[in-house]
């Protein structure tokens, strides 16, 4: 994620599909929407990248713990992701607030509000940021948004940043509720590539995050479809 000149266009591509998108749907039906336009995005690995603190853990053989992440995220020294500024300025630009609907907690909203004012996003205020309190289901955070605006598409690099109906148990089901909504993606879901962790992982090991690294590796290796090997002659 760091060096691959591959996930820099894919973040790319990503932001551009959502400029086409807002183009689109700016110019096609303002006139049919009573409300004001705006966009809903995650932050982490969508607007802002972390990789600097999942490049420690690997260096320090660390697991994931709330107590490192928040003295990341107090740092605030997380640079946009590639795209990121110049989309949200141009959703700016046409009249299109930006909504910041994360699971970072509460308690991390005054670092992370620095943050994304100190690489120049808009709307970077207490008014547009929602971040996680009670659950890190994000439906009613969307809502509460769409109560006042014209949602016209969402950025996430997790399938629950779009929908809690793509929240199942097991890497099948969610590949396959995927599957089930395959036009809304592109269109009015735009995803950024996270190979890093997520929603994805969790699924692999039966949502259990307490699992040895020995259990987790070998849960990952039971879910990859493999090649039998070249035949013997």
């Amino acid at each position: 994620m760091q060096t691959s000149a591959e996930y820099a266009a894919l973040s790319h591509q990503a932001f551009n599909l959502a400029r086409m998108n807002l183009d689109r749907a700016l110019d096609e039906s303002p006139s049919a929407q009573s409300r004001p336009p705006a966009i809903i995005v995650d932050v982490d690995e969508t607007v802002l990248d972390n990789t600097p603190y999942e490049a420690w853990l690997i260096a320090s053989g660390e697991n994931y713990e709330s107590d490192s992440w928040h003295q990341w995220v107090e740092k605030a020294s997380a640079v946009p992701t590639p795209g990121a500024k110049a989309f949200l300025d141009y959703a700016h630009s046409r009249g299109v607030e930006v909504y910041y609907v994360t699971n970072r907690k509460a308690s991390e909203g005054d670092a992370t509000l620095r943050n994304l004012r100190q690489v120049g996003f808009p709307d970077a205020d207490a008014a547009h940021f929602l971040p996680r309190t009670d659950s890190s289901d994000k439906t009613a955070r969307r809502q509460r948004v769409a109560q006042s605006h014209w949602v016209v598409l969402l950025m996430g690099d997790n399938l629950g940043d779009f929908s809690a109906g793509f929240d199942r148990e097991t890497a099948q089901a969610r590949r396959a509720a995927a599957d089930a909504q395959a036009d809304a993606f592109g269109s009015r879901y735009v995803v950024l590539p996270n190979p890093a962790y997520g929603a994805w992982e969790e699924a692999i090991y039966g949502g259990d995050w307490s699992l040895s690294d020995a259990e987790k590796l070998r849960a990952l290796r039971n879910h990859m479809e493999t090649w039998s090997g070249p035949s013997t002659p």
